[in-house]
């Protein structure tokens, strides 16, 4: 199991585009993914569970990932939260 911590550096926080993104995204991978936010947590692949977490810029979520291809899970979500989420 791997776990990353991410801040949210958009100031509106987490909304549907990019969580739309994020299950995409984890969609793509074999591994099981939990997104936390304090005491909430979220299935990666559930778009309604990311969005009723409520998640505002500045605040820090960290991902669980774990299976055959966590590896590469993590790597494509480093460079998800370094180039495209900030755009949101």
């Amino acid at each position: 199991m791997i776990k990353k911590a991410y801040t949210i550096l958009a100031p509106e926080g987490m909304h549907a585009r990019p969580a739309t993104a994020m299950v995409k995204l984890a969609r793509q991978f074999k591994a099981v993914m939990f997104l936390k936010n304090g005491e909430k947590t979220s299935r990666l692949n559930s778009l309604i569970g990311i969005l009723s977490m409520g998640i505002k810029g500045g605040e820090t979520i960290e991902l669980e990932i774990e299976g055959v291809d966590e590896g590469d899970a993590v790597a494509a979500f480093d460079v998800f939260f370094a180039n495209h989420l900030k755009d949101w």
